[in-house]
């Protein structure tokens, strides 16, 4: 009877490794600047990460190790980018664990500026978060299309409008079709998955949000504010 119960679980050894990778804070930023969901060059999250190209080298080729990177060759050029969804979802749970005093006080009226973007409206991975993500889940909430009561879920109604808004859904795979993500800034949940991350992609592409700033901020233009009052009856407002 002891014997079994003193048994290691046989993951144990593997999620220590993982959890290492995470806890360097160069790797810790690399990973966090990856959120947004693009690849980066080398070079690139050197500087964003203030360390030298030979040092964010060596930590890259233990996060590509590690399985929560994946990187590409252009030319001379090295692009890296988070795996795959598990690899980000894993990230931003993370993330949202950090209590909020944690971060440092912004210390010029750049960075200031730049955290109010990020916190208004953002791209965490592939779907839309901060004020502009929760304003969009909550108006997919109150109109019926999504349900938060017991988890994540599209309604009828909701896998219907979809489609009809022109949002295509890729429900071949086995990520899911809705998933809570806890917003890091607004400390509550907002939508990802398949549903999160087409609608983040469709609102890219149809001109509804740009991309501001160096980093992951977003800003609804006109043209979002008008498509989301009309199909969300999300006000203007709320969107700035």
């Amino acid at each position: 009877m002891l014997g079994r119960m003193s048994t290691r679980d046989p993951r144990a050894a593997g999620l220590a490794r993982l959890a290492s990778l995470a806890a360097d804070e160069t790797r810790a930023a690399c990973l966090l600047a990856l959120l947004d969901g693009r690849a980066w060059t080398a070079g690139e999250l050197a500087r964003h990460c203030r360390v030298a190209a030979s040092t964010l080298s060596e930590h890259l080729g233990k996060l590509v190790a590690g399985g929560l990177l994946a990187e590409e060759r252009q030319g001379r050029h090295r692009y890296v980018r988070l795996a795959d969804a598990r690899a980000a979802q894993l990230v931003e749970d993370l993330a949202a664990l950090v209590a909020p005093d944690a971060a440092a006080r912004p210390r010029t009226l750049r960075q200031s500026g730049a955290g109010s973007a990020m916190a208004r409206g953002r791209t965490c991975y592939d779907h839309l978060a901060g004020r502009l993500g929760i304003a969009v889940t909550d108006a997919l909430t109150a109109r019926g299309l999504l349900r938060q009561d017991t988890g994540f879920a599209l309604t009828d109604a909701g896998l219907r409008w979809f489609p009809a808004a022109g949002i295509a859904l890729d429900r071949q795979g086995r990520r899911p079709l809705a998933r809570a993500c806890l917003d890091w800034t607004e400390r509550r949940p907002h939508l990802a998955g398949v549903a999160g991350a087409a609608l983040c992609r469709h609102a890219l592409g149809a001109g509804w949000c740009v991309r501001i700033g160096s980093e992951r901020a977003v800003k609804v233009t006109e043209t979002g504010e008008r498509a989301l009052s009309e199909l969300l009856g999300i006000e203007a407002a709320a969107l700035r």
